[in-house]
C-alpha cells in the first residue's frame, strides 16, 4: 500500500517556512539592526554654535553699551572710569545741552541735512527701483537680460569705489560742495532694482495684471492701483536699506563737501573727533560721543515703526 501524496497546501507549507519568502504566512520580523550613527564634528555641536552666537551678540551690543555709558559721563569720568561702568555723576542732560548749543547749534543742522539726504534719497530711489524691477519682471523687451546683467554688475561694485569718479564728474558740471552733489548719487540703487524684481515675481500674479487690462486699465494705472499695493512690503524694505546706506555714507560727503553747513551728521562727528584728537580739544570727545548716540535714535525709531512691513518683506519668497 503506497503512502498518499500530501495536499498542495501542506506541501507548500513544508517547502516554505513562514517568513522565508512566503508572503502568505506570518512575517517573521528580524531584529532591527542598529543603524550606525554618524559622529557629528565637534565644531557643529550646540555648545560651539551657541558660543559663536554669543560672541556675535557681544560684538554687536558691547560698542552700543559703551556708547550709552560714555554719553552719561563728564569729561573726567570718561577717561577716569571703566568704559562699561557708570560714572560718578550722571551728566547726560548737560552733555545733550552742550551738544545742541555747540557752534550755534550746528549739530541740528547736520541732523537736518542727513534726514533730507537719507529720507528724500531713499524714497525716490525706492520708487525708481520698484518701477524698474517691476518692468524687468513683467515686460519683455529687447536686451532685457543684458541690461539686468549691468544692474547686477552695479550691485557688486562698492559705493566707496565710485566716490572719486563721482566727485570728478560732479566737478566737471560744477556740483561739488553742493546739496545736489551728495543727494543725486543716492538716487541710484542697483540692489533695490534686484530686490524689486524678486518681490514682483513672488507677489504680483500675471493673472491679476491680465484681469486689470481686460477691465480697461492702462499700464500706469495697473502699476499704481493693482501692483504697487502688493509690492508695498518690498518698497518699505528697499527704503530702509537705502536710508541706512545713505545715513552711513561717509567717503562721498568727505570728498564732495567743504562747507560745514552741508555736512551730514557722521562727517560732522568725524570733524569733532579729529579736532579732539589732533588739536587738543578733549571736550570735543563728549560732543562726538553724545552726538553718535543721538544720531542712531532716528534709525531705531524708523525700524521699529516700519517693522511690520520690512519683516514681511524680508521673508517674502521664503519656504515654510
Amino acid at each position: 500500500m503506497t503512502q498518499s501524496a500530501p495536499t498542495s497546501a501542506a506541501a507548500l507549507a513544508e517547502r516554505f517556512e513562514p517568513g522565508d519568502g512566503d508572503r502568505s504566512g506570518p512575517v517573521r520580523r528580524t531584529p532591527d539592526r542598529p543603524t550606525p550613527r554618524r559622529s557629528r564634528p565637534a565644531w557643529m555641536s550646540g555648545v560651539v554654535a551657541n558660543g559663536v552666537l554669543l560672541a556675535a551678540v557681544a560684538y554687536t551690543l558691547l560698542p552700543a553699551l559703551w556708547l550709552v555709558m560714555a554719553s552719561t559721563k563728564n569729561l573726567s569720568d570718561l577717561f577716569g572710569t571703566n568704559g562699561f561702568a557708570p560714572g560718578k555723576s550722571f551728566s547726560l542732560g548737560s552733555n545733550l545741552s552742550h551738544l545742541f548749543q555747540a557752534e550755534n547749534g550746528i549739530y541740528l543742522r547736520w541732523m537736518f541735512n542727513t534726514i533730507v539726504y537719507a529720507g528724500g534719497g531713499a524714497l525716490i530711489a525706492a520708487v525708481v527701483s520698484v518701477m524698474a524691477g517691476y518692468a524687468f519682471d513683467k515686460y519683455d523687451f529687447r536686451g532685457k537680460e543684458k541690461v539686468f546683467g549691468l544692474v547686477l554688475v552695479g550691485v557688486m561694485i562698492p559705493s566707496t569705489a565710485l566716490a572719486l569718479p563721482t566727485f570728478l564728474l560732479a566737478s566737471k558740471v560744477g556740483l561739488t560742495n553742493s546739496f545736489i552733489g551728495v543727494f543725486l548719487p543716492g538716487l541710484v540703487f542697483p540692489f533695490g532694482v534686484y530686490l524689486a524684481r524678486i518681490f514682483s515675481a513672488s507677489s504680483v500674479p500675471d493673472a491679476v495684471l491680465d484681469a486689470s487690462r481686460v477691465d480697461g486699465a492702462g499700464e500706469l494705472r495697473t502699476f499704481w492701483s493693482v501692483s504697487f499695493p502688493m509690492l508695498r512690503p518690498g518698497f518699505v524694505t528697499i527704503v530702509l536699506f537705502q536710508f541706512t546706506a545713505i545715513w552711513n555714507s561717509f567717503f562721498l560727503p568727505l570728498v564732495m563737501l567743504s562747507d560745514p553747513k552741508l555736512y551730514p551728521v557722521n562727517l560732522g562727528l568725524y570733524v569733532w573727533n579729529t579736532t579732539a584728537l589732533n588739536q587738543g580739544h578733549p571736550e570735543d570727545y563728549l560732543l562726538a560721543i553724545t552726538g553718535s548716540l543721538v544720531s542712531i535714535v532716528p534709525l531705531i525709531i524708523l525700524f521699529i515703526s516700519l517693522q511690520r512691513f520690512w519683516r514681511s518683506g524680508m521673508t517674502a519668497g521664503a519656504l515654510d
